[in-house]
């Protein structure tokens, strides 16, 4: 009876040493010891373009010789348009001054040229983002700032319903354009034969087509536009529903300079953010001064110094914004509803708009 009492009492003692209750306290952490914070750590990073271009007091932007809406002197010999103020909103993002800037008319030959030469800052030209331009070339494509799609201008007269239509057609084309190889994807894909007439210029296709020099006139839709408003007869002429292509256009920056290209894009970004948030070239003033929205804040330089990660000022958007306008803004004035091309937004239209677009900038923070 001992005996079993005894081999009891050692098993509750084993027990007793399995149980976590007797398990001596783990040692408590020393009180002042803080636990570990995870911070990213932003700064600027200097640009040679940037730098080049305030030492010079002006931006070089290379642009169309003459494409109505987008880029043309006008009877004064001031150069406006669509592309124009692209170039404008960077000069007044870098230099605090849109008139800074100076225009030199490049052929579609040679733009990229010029641009890889050093012979320009930044490249305005209606010209599409495509993977051989951005890979090949050493070359970058700041941002969108106009979704577009190639077409076909054709006399109202002919009576055609669409470019399905066209076969053996004379079709103008601007030689060195992505429109000339996208010309000759959509009719071999379609088994139908055209004869093709390359021109130098759009100047020289619209000339060529009024005069009977071609049957149909194809380039982006918004070019055909901006030709068939400078027509003799513009009404006796359409634009064909077809569209056979996505031309996403946008200006266009070298290679080897991150921070420019950054400039650049944010001030695409700029626009598209100004009209967003509900800012004009004539109201941005006062809400800079009264917005309570942070991102509106943050966006104008009120708050925080975002400018300087760009080597900017702090109040370089509301400079964009003040002299230049929002997207929306330079859309109406240029090729929108207030200019003689009357486009619609379409797909330019904001990604919240009642009917939405794919126009879209990052947030501002």
């Amino acid at each position: 009876m001992i005996r079993r009492l005894a081999v009891a009492g050692l098993a509750i003692l084993m027990l007793s040493a399995c149980d976590g209750g007797s398990k001596p306290a783990a040692t408590p952490a020393p009180a002042n010891k803080a636990a570990p914070t995870f911070t990213t750590r932003y700064k600027a990073t200097p640009s040679k373009v940037l730098n080049a271009v305030r030492k010079r007091g002006f931006v070089a932007c290379g642009v169309n010789p003459g494409l109505p809406g987008f880029a043309y002197p006008d009877y004064r010999g001031t150069w406006r348009g669509f592309d124009v103020d692209i170039c404008r909103a960077v000069a007044a993002a870098v230099l605090g001054d849109a008139d800074k800037v100076r225009f030199t008319p490049i052929g579609g030959p040679d733009r990229f040229g010029a641009l890889q030469r050093g012979e320009i800052d930044l490249l305005s030209r209606n010209t599409s983002w495509s993977f051989s331009r951005d890979a090949g070339l050493g070359l970058d494509f700041a941002a969108t700032t106009y979704f577009d799609g190639q077409g076909f201008l054709a006399p109202k007269a002919l009576g055609l319903t669409s470019a399905q239509e066209l076969s053996g057609a004379r079709i103008c084309v601007q030689a060195g354009t992505a429109s000339q190889d996208n010309l000759a994807d959509f009719f071999k894909a379609r088994g139908l034969s055209y004869k093709p007439v390359v021109v130098a210029s759009e100047a020289e296709a619209r000339r060529l087509y009024e005069n009977d020099g071609c049957d149909v006139f194809t380039a982006d839709i918004s070019a055909l536009a901006g030709s068939r408003s400078v027509l003799n007869n513009p009404g006796a002429n359409v634009i064909l529903p077809d569209v056979i292509s996505k031309e996403p256009l946008g200006p266009v920056v070298r290679q080897n300079d991150p921070v420019w290209a950054d400039i650049v894009r944010w001030t695409v970004y700029a626009t598209i953010l100004g009209e967003e948030l509900g800012l004009t070239s004539k109201t941005v003033s006062q809400a800079r001064e009264t917005a309570s929205d942070p991102q509106t804040r943050r966006l104008l330089g009120v708050d925080g110094d975002y400018g300087a990660l760009l080597g900017l000022k702090r109040d370089w958007a509301y400079q964009v914004i003040r002299q230049v306008g929002a997207y929306h803004e330079i859309f109406r004035r240029d090729i929108g509803p207030d200019s003689a091309l009357k486009l619609d937004r379409g797909l330019n239209a904001l990604w919240n708009a009642p009917k939405p677009g794919l126009l879209y900038a990052p947030p501002f923070r």
